[in-house]
């Protein structure tokens, strides 16, 4: 029996297999309607979908919505929403190593797990439906995803600088957070293994990650090229590129991610496109840390690279929008390369959804029939999304988080009008973690 929805503010209780029904929305920029299945899954849309609304079990009212395919945000530190703001408009190296790097060693398993369900607060509020996450204690951070309905890959950062105790440490902690994923039995979430970077990650212990993320059929996550400084020191050190590092070393395959990459060269993005591996595009945070350099779409693009769009952390960025995240890409590309035509608003789109959506092996990252129901609708009753001319370019060079009225992933609910269940919990519970947090530290003297 249908259960006809009223625009109550009443968040909707539904068993866990529910079929769904969405009416009166636009898609492409059409009226549409979208019927869901009890396996979370796109059973029709269109008139097929209207003809078989009697079907669905609950119905969500789409009047004055755009469906888009829930965001996919290919490059996080979630947890580090407890930083935003913490340290700003500094350069990068001292920001790491003066700020960044330790606070972070004042944070417990119990910051990770808050600070990871404020990140999915936002990223939910925001239209994310999935993210590739690396940072500490992510065994936090796997019931933190569980909790909140989000999809996401997870790793521990492995950060060794050579020292082989630490490489111990760090193996221990990969093993530990790929049984934590494992016995959870959760589709939503997997585990990767996370080299921090080729500098400061040596050759002999990226080849165990290698090693390992193959053997177990593991995605790994890497931050490659970011900074001119750091392809410097590699290739002093090893007379090589960071990339070339990474191949010899075994670490580029059709399941790495590689986040920022704006140093690289055309031979470089060829070698990226022939092992098969992904990017991730990550243009606030770059810009914000002045990495001095644009990641080369265009080459990258020449070379049949899957280039996808992240956030980076919040102490860097400082937000998860990945709605602005997209403006950002195309204004950054045009304006770097001087080509006013580069990254076009589809383009943007796809890198936002079905590029990332296909690294991190979440289904299509399209609205499309037998397709995960990753689905977000905006609000179209806001100034900057009238008139339509063009969908597309509203959606990218218009519209922003704060326009996401309903978020589903996998066919569950997880926000409705604005409305997401225990959202004042979590507020409350991530600022008292703040405070915890500035106060150990305080007590070994680092100043805030």
């Amino acid at each position: 029996m249908v259960q006809n929805n009223s625009d109550s503010e009443e968040f909707p209780v539904l068993k866990e297999k529910t079929t769904l029904y969405i009416k009166d929305t636009f898609l492409d920029g059409r009226p549409s309607a979208i019927l869901i299945d009890d396996t979370g899954s796109i059973a029709a849309l269109g008139e097929d979908a209207k003809q078989r609304k009697n079907e669905a079990e609950y119905i969500i009212d789409g009047s004055s919505t755009l469906a888009i395919p829930g965001l996919v945000n290919m490059h996080t530190h979630a947890a580090m929403t407890l930083l935003r703001g913490y340290a700003d408009d500094m350069h990068l190296q001292e920001w790491l190593t003066e700020k960044i790097w330790p606070m972070e060693a004042h944070l417990l398993p119990e910051d990770i797990y808050w600070g990871t369900k404020l990140a999915c607060l936002e990223m939910i509020q925001t239209g994310t439906i999935a993210f590739n996450d690396m940072y500490f204690y992510s065994d936090m951070a796997v019931q933190a995803v569980d909790e909140a309905g989000l999809k996401a890959v997870l790793s521990h950062a492995i950060i060794t600088f050579g020292d082989e105790d630490k490489m111990e440490k760090e193996i221990k902690g990969t093993e530990s957070l790929v049984s934590v994923v494992q016995s959870k039995n959760n589709p939503r979430i997997r585990a990767s293994v996370a080299p921090h970077a080729p500098y400061t990650v040596p050759p002999e212990h990226l080849e165990w990650c290698a090693e390992y993320s193959r053997e177990h059929d593991l995605m790994l996550h890497i931050h490659l090229s970011e900074t001119e400084h750091e392809v410097l020191e590699v290739l002093e050190k090893y007379q090589k590129s960071p990339t070339q590092l990474l191949d010899e070393t075994g670490c580029l395959h059709e399941n790495t991610v590689l986040a920022h990459c704006c140093w690289l060269n055309k031979d470089e993005c060829r070698l990226i496109g022939e092992r098969g591996s992904h990017v991730a595009h990550n243009p606030v945070s770059n810009m914000k840390l002045a990495t001095n350099r644009a990641m080369p779409y265009h080459w990258l693009q020449e070379a049949g690279v899957n280039v996808g769009l992240a956030t980076d952390g919040c102490s860097s960025n400082n937000s998860l929008d990945m709605l602005e995240e997209m403006k950002a890409a195309t204004l950054l590309q045009k304006f770097y390369w001087n080509q006013d035509t580069l990254l076009p608003a589809d383009e943007a789109l796809h890198m936002a959804t079905a590029a990332g959506a296909k690294a991190l092996r979440f289904g299509t990252g399209k609205i499309e029939t037998g397709a995960p129901a990753d689905i977000v609708l905006l609000s179209l009753n806001h100034p900057s999304m009238i008139p339509m001319h063009n969908p597309l370019s509203n959606i990218v060079y218009a519209a922003n988080g704060g326009m996401v009225k309903t978020v589903l992933c996998n066919g569950r609910i997880l926000m409705k009008d604005k409305i997401i269940p225990g959202e004042d919990n979590v507020l409350e519970m991530a600022t008292k973690c703040v405070a915890d947090l500035l106060s150990r530290a305080a007590e070994n003297g680092i100043k805030s």
